[in-house]
């Protein structure tokens, strides 16, 4: 049950104690679980929350999932049956519970990892701390620096924090995946951007990754090769840079002089 959606259960219950302690809850705070499934997370994620006053929404896409978990999460859980990527602007928008703080915690399912980092980065109000269980080469892609800066490592640091907690093993879960997992904490930051320019200079820098930094600003923005120059020894690079090279801190300098 489940498969279908690519869900893949977390059973190994020293690793689940490990993310749930990830979560850092706190007196009164309000949990967003995405993909709670067979409950794995959710029923002792209730028990902590039982402890401390704290209220859990479970948006979960099965519908069946979510019966079987209701009668095993004891306190105060509001499960909601729907696609997260749709329920979750949304939900945060208009949910009163939500004026104050959030945390978001998930064991999702690995193909809805991009557009679910999409959907949280585009929230106005974003999680202050979100734990999620992803895979290991996404999650090192995240968390890349100078010298290994990508597309979804900008998109991502430009608004959070991210750090790898813990490598989990295939057979942490049933059905075990095919791919090696991490735990990866997103620390959400002090709004930085500007302006939304940033997300286009991005696509532009990172369009062609294997391509020259100068050979992309000049043709993903349609400049003289001389203005290109410029701007990369502005940036204190010399004229060779790659766009892997960059940091976040450079790509919004750059977004906000174009």
């Amino acid at each position: 049950m489940g498969r279908y959606l690519g869900q893949h259960f977390l059973t190994n219950k020293a690793v689940i104690k490990k993310i749930i302690a990830a979560i850092e809850i706190e007196a009164a705070d309000t949990i967003i679980e995405i993909g709670p499934g067979r409950g794995a997370l959710t029923i002792p994620l209730a028990k902590k929350c039982g402890e401390l006053n704290c209220k859990i929404i479970a948006i979960e896409k099965d519908s069946r999932l979510i019966e079987n978990t209701k009668h095993q999460a004891s306190g105060d859980v509001n499960f909601v049956v729907g696609d997260a990527l749709k329920i979750l602007p949304e939900l945060v928008s208009r949910y009163p519970l939500l004026d104050t703080k959030y945390k978001l915690i998930g064991n999702i399912p690995y193909y809805i990892t991009g557009k679910l980092l999409r959907t949280i980065g585009e929230l106005k109000n974003k999680p202050s701390l979100t734990v999620l269980t992803i895979q290991k080469e996404v999650a090192e892609r995240i968390c890349a620096k100078s010298g290994e800066m990508n597309l979804l490592a900008a998109s991502i640091q430009v608004w959070a924090t991210p750090k790898i907690l813990f490598i989990l093993k295939p057979n942490d879960f049933l059905p075990p995946p095919k791919v090696n997992s991490a735990v990866i904490r997103l620390k959400t930051d002090a709004p930085r951007l500007k302006n939304e320019k940033y997300y286009e200079i991005i696509k532009v820098v990172f369009r062609q990754p294997r391509k020259t930094l100068l050979n992309n600003l000049v043709k993903g923005l349609k400049i003289s090769k001389e203005k290109g120059q410029k701007l990369i020894k502005w940036l204190g690079y010399k004229e060779n840079a790659r766009p892997q090279d960059l940091t976040v801190k450079n790509l919004l300098n750059l977004s906000e002089v174009l």
